[in-house]
């Protein structure tokens, strides 16, 4: 009873007329950016975040997780009808959303991709509403030395459940922890990789780094591949919509599974990108019919779009009630907090509980919101990508320039931007992963805070990592994931060694 008289409040937070305009705007700015390639969720978080520097906290993360939940249902609309995913995430809803885009059947394709989107989201908040309290509460038992336990654990996940490489993935992370230690160190004061350069002495601005990486990066690689847009039409009506929302019963096992699926992967760092490939995939395993996705299958878009919004709602967990974002998008909004001067963790719902239940219950209305107006502007967003790409492409670069600048008002932002833009760009082509980076360059600062500060303590013993059961089974969960990869790969030369000894014997 406790979180649901906490939600009524905050639904009373939100339900003010400006409440619901910021987040009317934050939607249609969403839906806009999960249209436009080049852009997406955590790009169009980062670049437009500068809109809400003039806002309240509340009102200002609200507006961007609109934009977020608005560009997650965009990235679908670019995937059914043009084959193009505007998010990272519906990647897999084109291999049947297209086919069935090709057969006149995109206005039920869609349909049933934004209810599953609005269905997985709606699982994922109430698992926050319910569970993030009840983290934060075991949360509060934490000193720094479970802190540190906690963001290994992430830093470890991140490493050991990636499917991109560890390499790859360690090499992102570390530039990340490079990253954060430019600027002062907080503890002995002392100035750190600044090159006598003066105005890095506050360090490297994580919201210039995320528009650069993701914002320029983006329209680098976009421009590169010279996109022509020709797509399908949509005619989307009400007799269409119900019609498909009468088929929606017999999708149950999906949509249950799916989000499911979703929402482990949101509050572990596997993201919404792994969390679609893989419902998509276990949709597919489980099918009667399995040869026939890829052609045109309803559930091959249930699957990743149910599973995509799930995740990326999920992520809020772990990064409201621990101050650890799971997602990409997740590490930029945990950035907005601290340029609020809030202090995402346990205390967060003690000191703050406006914020923190308004946010939980702009999710619910978002969302329903969310569906409602994507439905009724498929043709006018997709009308969109008829512009030549030559056009809208300066454009974004503007806006990125324009919120680079506006955050401390320096060229030298702008000039760092464009350098993030680059390695953005190479990141992509040789396929590293960006999150590592961002999750890093955000964390990474704390980290070490929290680190030394358990040294001073304990007299630089690591013995106090394992002090008691607590840190000692969050540290030791932290190295097995650490190790996950090796510790499979000897598994599975184990398994062939027999195999081998036979075929010698032979």
């Amino acid at each position: 009873m406790d979180q649901i008289n906490s939600l009524l409040h905050g639904f009373s937070v939100v339900l003010t007329w400006y409440g619901l305009g910021i987040m009317l705007i934050g939607i249609l700015l969403g839906i806009l950016v999960g249209v436009l390639p080049g852009l997406g969720g955590p790009n169009g978080v980062a670049i437009l975040m500068p809109l809400t520097f003039t806002m309240s906290p509340t009102s200002g993360i609200i507006m961007l997780s609109c934009i977020y939940w608005g560009a997650l249902f965009g990235g679908a609309i670019t995937a059914t009808l043009f084959n193009i995913p505007g998010e990272p995430s519906s990647v897999t809803t084109t291999f049947d959303g297209y086919p069935l885009a090709q057969q006149g059947r995109a206005a039920e394709s869609l349909t049933m991709s934004f209810t599953g989107a609005f269905i997985g989201a709606l699982v994922g908040v109430l698992l926050i509403t319910f569970l993030a309290p009840l983290l934060a509460k075991f949360a509060l038992r934490f000193g720094p030395p479970e802190f540190f336990a906690v963001y290994l654990l992430t830093f470890c996940s991140f490493v050991g459940m990636n499917s991109g490489g560890v390499a790859k993935t360690v090499v992102a992370m570390m530039l990340g922890f490079g990253l954060a230690a430019v600027g002062m160190d907080s503890m002995s004061g002392e100035v750190r990789l600044t090159f006598g350069i003066t105005s890095l002495t506050q360090g490297v601005d994580f919201l210039v780094a995320v528009i650069g990486l993701f914002g320029i990066g983006e329209i680098l690689l976009t421009v590169e591949k010279g996109m022509d847009f020709q797509g399908k039409n949509a005619n989307m009506s009400l007799k269409v919509i119900l019609k498909t929302w009468a088929t929606l019963p017999r999708y149950w096992a999906t949509l249950l599974r799916s989000a499911a699926v979703g929402c482990w992967m949101g509050i572990t760092p596997g993201g919404a990108t792994a969390a679609s490939f893989m419902s998509y995939g276990l949709a597919e395993r489980l099918s009667s019919e399995p040869e026939k996705f890829g052609t045109g299958q309803m559930e091959g878009v249930i699957a990743p779009e149910t599973a995509a919004h799930a995740s990326g709602t999920c992520a809020l967990m772990p990064m409201l009630a621990l101050g650890i974002p799971g997602s990409a998008t997740a590490a930029v909004l945990l950035g907005g907090l601290m340029i609020w001067g809030l202090e995402p963790g346990p205390m967060l719902f003690v000191e703050q509980k406006d914020f923190v239940w308004g946010l939980i219950a702009s999710i619910y209305l978002g969302n329903v919101a969310g569906l409602i107006i994507v439905l009724c502007t498929v043709p006018l967003f997709a009308s969109i990508l008829r512009i030549p790409f030559s056009i809208i492409a300066p454009i974004i670069v503007v806006i990125c320039s324009a919120g680079a600048y506006t955050i401390h008002h320096s060229m030298l932002d702008v000039w760092l931007m464009l350098l993030f833009g680059v390695v953005g760009y190479f990141f992509k082509k040789l396929r590293y992963p960006m999150a590592p980076l961002v999750l890093a360059l955000v964390l990474g600062a704390r980290a070490e805070d929290a680190f030394r500060q358990t040294m001073l303590a304990s007299s630089g013993s690591l013995n106090i990592f394992w002090s008691n059961s607590l840190v000692g089974s969050i540290t030791t969960l932290a190295l097995v994931l650490l190790l996950w990869p090796l510790l499979i790969s000897l598994w599975r030369k184990r398994k062939k060694w027999p195999k081998r000894v036979k075929a010698q014997r032979v």
